[in-house]
């Protein structure tokens, strides 16, 4: 600071030191000015850049929603075309299996004639005829059933033995007919399954096993692993190369191996590989090629029941017991109508009654003033009649729990269960005359 009585010199030097902290200043406030300046502009291209990424990023999002719309628009097309392919199966099903149906009672009632030898075996290839076309029918109903996501299952026990036992009334014929040695194993073990599923599991199984055999046999049976029952079925054919196993799954994939010209469109495995999946129950193979195959499908073990001796029921019981047996046929196809009555009154020697639905039902019982001694009802009627209706109303009707069977084309749980809950048994069509034997022997014997 200068005094008032400082000297020039003094004033001087103190003037110099004063000026020179004024220009330090002048220079530090340059350099701080400077250094904000620069941030303040690198924070507006900041600031610029974060609006530009922000554009970019809601422009995305408007993307990815509108293709989520687009996915969900795709995946509700694609959802009722499945369904609309289902409904559409279900419907041509029924009028396919009819004539079907039909066809195959026909053919039964030929086979029981006095044929020559060239009509009899006109007879045998219309009826190889009718399987393949009924296998196909079959296995695209099933893959359907099992692809639809409203599929319901009927678990309960299911007896290895009486699975065994309608194996075996199936596939003896075929096996023989190959020269081939068709063994089941007994097994007293009762697993946790769809019967009917776990039945076409088991035919395909066993149809492969038989259709690519050329000799030796097959061998089917269960072993038990701790909780689990696996169900085998061995055979002694082609083998399966280790480059197919993956595809053998696959629909329509046949062995390049498989030469013989066997019938068939390749879907019996693709069916067993889905109907396994939906059912939770595991699927192994092994094979050598030349030496044969073994396939093996994994069940829980619900309980064991008391083994049971074979009886051959469709070879010892008596034919005759089906004779004189007033039937009621409910049915509104007429080619159905008429296949019925050929087998069941002129093969059989049954007394039987054909009406188209329940009101023409009411009205023969009320006319006849007797009970018929079983019912065999279509389900699917006219309109919205269906057999399940006209049996319980005959029923309410007479007071009288008479004994019933339905078949239909269109299986499914809910309606089995509706039908279990009144105790009427149900066939799938397209029928074959011996289980629709079976069946009405066994209301033959709950009448008796």
């Amino acid at each position: 600071m200068l005094r008032d009585g400082d000297d020039l010199e003094r004033r001087i030097e103190k003037l110099g030191r004063i000026n020179a902290a004024l220009i330090e200043r002048l220079d530090h406030y340059d350099k701080t000015r400077g250094s904000a300046w620069s941030l303040f502009q690198a924070a507006l291209a900041l600031e610029k850049e974060v609006a530009a990424r922000n554009r970019d990023l809601e422009r995305a999002l408007a993307d990815l929603s509108q293709k989520n719309h687009e996915l969900a628009a795709a995946r509700m097309a694609a959802e009722e075309a499945n369904r609309s392919k289902t409904r559409f199966l279900r419907a041509a099903s029924h009028d396919l299996l009819q004539p079907l149906s039909a066809g195959r009672l026909f053919l039964a009632t030929l086979a029981t004639m006095e044929l020559g030898e060239e009509q009899t075996d006109l007879v045998k290839r219309l009826g190889n005829a009718f399987e393949s076309v009924e296998e196909l029918i079959r296995a695209v109903l099933d893959i359907s059933r099992l692809d639809s996501q409203r599929i319901e299952f009927n678990r309960k026990p299911v007896s290895l033995n009486a699975l065994f036992d309608r194996l075996r009334d199936e596939f003896d014929a075929p096996a023989a007919a190959r020269g081939l040695h068709l063994r089941f194993a007994r097994s007293s073990l009762a697993v946790d399954s769809d019967p009917v599923f776990l039945r076409r599991i088991a035919q395909n199984l066993v149809s492969n096993a038989i259709k690519y055999t050329e000799r030796g046999g097959v061998l089917v049976g269960a072993r038990r692993r701790g909780e689990q029952a696996w169900l085998e079925v061995h055979d002694t054919g082609i083998g399966i190369p280790a480059r197919d196993r993956d595809q053998i799954f696959a629909e329509f994939h046949r062995l390049e191996q498989d030469r013989r010209g066997e019938p068939g469109m390749g879907l019996g495995l693709s069916i067993v590989k889905r109907a396994c999946a939906k059912l939770d129950h595991p699927i192994t193979l092994d094979s050598e090629p030349g030496r044969g195959s073994v396939f093996r499908i994994g069940l829980k073990i619900v309980t064991r029941s008391a083994p049971t001796r074979r009886t051959g029921v469709r070879s010892r019981l008596d034919r005759d017991r089906l004779r004189g047996v007033n039937a009621l046929i409910v049915e509104d196809n007429a080619a159905m109508q008429h296949g019925y009555a050929v087998i069941l009154r002129d093969s059989w020697g049954m007394r039987t009654h054909v009406v188209e639905g329940t009101a023409g039902a009411r009205a023969a019982l009320a006319q006849s003033g007797g009970l018929p001694d079983l019912i065999l009802a279509d389900y699917h009627l006219g309109g919205s009649d269906t057999g399940l209706r006209t049996i319980t109303s005959l029923r309410e009707l007479s007071g009288a729990d008479i004994p019933a069977v339905i078949v239909t084309a269109h299986r499914n749980a809910a309606m089995v269960r509706s039908c279990g809950r009144h105790g009427i048994r149900v066939l799938e069509k397209p029928i074959h005359p011996d289980e629709l034997k079976d069946a009405l022997l066994r209301l033959v014997g709950e009448r008796t």
